[in-house]
């Protein structure tokens, strides 16, 4: 199982600077000043780029148990895979924040650890303080109700005011701050321990969540204008209940995956079919299968050479207003794996021999179904394979990745009927691929050319083993 290793920050009376929240490179404390404080907030790292929270699957270490630096603690579950988390601090986990089977915000504090058993107690008590929920404000009241809002922060900083000139601050907040100009330095936190959150970052810009409950509290001339904060449960009442069925919540993967179906919605795009006769493709797969080789790797190493030929296929439009043409040339391919999906990626296939590539596929599929794929393995491809033939599918779309600008569909070859120019039949195998593409940058004839391309690799496929 793939491991990194996660920093924290520390709790102490006497000011220090703070380590910012992860470190992929543990070495890099080295240069840090001397921390004096006993004990250290473990947090939840960002395994990826796409990470907004992570799941805890399993505790490797148990509450009182002495760590060493370089130890693993717990697995944490991102939107991609599962991963060891281990320390670079000496000490005892003292407190765990976050249980198995339990999610946090990528920043948010899932532990806690203590330098010597006389913190212990302490911090115990305060993992109980942060995971204590704030009793609640009553909301059904008319205009007092924002007031009400805002006055249980007060209690919350005046009990665990920060160290002057110490910034405890969430990563979100920091990134907030920076982007609506807000001086961070400057705000009161009311999160756990005195830490400035999102919300006080959004406060002090001017953006707040008071209109919601104005709306419902407003009088009787506003009650056509709450109506639609109203709509959206109506919307989802209307579906009707089935009795029996059993409601499963997603997983962190398959959060991912729906979260990049709707993106994908964002994208003008459109299809193209080609018909590609695969008698000599399948003819040199059962001389290379043999040694390994899958259809799968063939028709990516036929999409890498094509590719080359063809740039702006492999093109991608990130802003809307520009092209970028990527350097390298990786393919990624679909793999369906227990409750998801996932796309391992064959870096620059062009430049692999077909053997190599066989060889890097096949460990990549490992890692995949055992959820150990590093995100360079799975988040750094240019163009999408998806192939369902092994099925029997004939023909199918597939929709397009986020932040890629095309992915082909490959369907089953199978015989088919053809008619020379002469006007005689024959019987040869035949596979249909569709393509989607994105509009803004890949037009009709591009596509055409990179197909026809394509078609030739497939039907003179000698140079794939060269």
């Amino acid at each position: 199982m793939a491991s990194i290793s996660f920093s924290a920050s520390v709790s102490s009376s006497t000011q220090f600077i703070r380590p910012s929240a992860f470190f992929l490179k543990p070495r890099s404390l080295s240069r840090l000043p001397l921390v004096r404080a006993k004990i250290r907030e473990i947090f939840m790292p960002a395994l990826s780029s796409t990470m907004t929270e992570g799941k805890i699957v399993s505790w490797i270490k148990s509450e009182g148990d002495v760590l060493s630096k370089g130890e693993s603690v717990v697995v944490v579950e991102s939107d991609k895979a599962d991963m060891d988390v281990e320390t670079f601090y000496d000490g005892i986990l003292a407190a765990i924040v976050v249980n198995e089977g339990e999610t946090a915000p990528v920043g948010a504090p899932i532990g806690l650890l203590a330098e010597t058993e006389a913190e212990i107690a302490e911090a115990k008590a305060k993992a109980a303080a942060q995971s204590s929920p704030a009793p609640a404000p009553p909301v059904e009241q008319s205009a007092p109700v924002a007031a009400k809002i805002e006055s249980p922060a007060a209690p919350a900083v005046a009990a665990a005011p920060p160290t002057p000139g110490k910034l405890v601050a969430t990563p979100f907040a920091k990134k907030l701050a920076k982007q609506h100009k807000v001086d961070i330095s400057k705000l009161v936190g009311t999160g756990p321990f005195g830490r400035v959150t999102p919300e006080d970052v959004e406060k002090a810009a001017g953006i707040t969540a008071a209109p919601k409950p104005n709306l419902v509290a407003a009088a009787a001339p506003s009650a056509a204008a709450a109506a639609p904060v109203v709509s959206p449960p109506k919307a989802e009442k209307s579906f009707p209940e089935i009795p029996g069925s059993n409601v499963v919540p997603f997983t962190a993967m398959q959060s991912a995956v729906s979260k990049n179906m709707l993106e994908s919605l964002s994208v003008p795009t459109f299809r193209v079919g080609y018909p590609i006769a695969t008698d000599a493709l399948d003819a040199l797969y059962e001389k290379v299968k043999p040694k390994g080789v899958t259809m799968t790797v063939l028709l990516a190493k036929a999409v890498a050479m094509a590719l080359v030929q063809h740039p702006v296929v492999n093109a991608t439009c990130k802003d809307g207003k520009s092209f970028t043409y990527n350097g390298s040339i990786n393919i990624a391919v679909a793999v369906a794996i227990n409750d998801g999906l996932i796309t391992p990626v064959l870096q620059d296939a062009d430049k692999l021999d077909l053997y190599l590539l066989s060889k890097k596929w096949k460990e990549l599929v490992e890692k995949a179904r055992a959820k150990q794929l590093q995100p360079q393995e799975y988040n750094s491809g240019t163009f999408t394979l998806s192939n369902l033939g092994m099925f029997g599918v004939d023909r199918f779309d597939a929709i397009l990745p986020p932040g890629q600008g095309a992915i082909m569909a490959v369907g089953a070859s199978k015989p088919t009927v053809i008619a020379d120019k002469d006007g005689f039949f024959s019987v040869k195998n035949k596979m249909l691929v569709n393509v989607t593409a994105d509009h803004r940058i890949i037009y009709g004839a591009d596509l055409a050319a990179f197909l026809q391309t394509f078609s030739k690799i497939i039907e003179n496929p000698e140079s794939l083993t060269m």
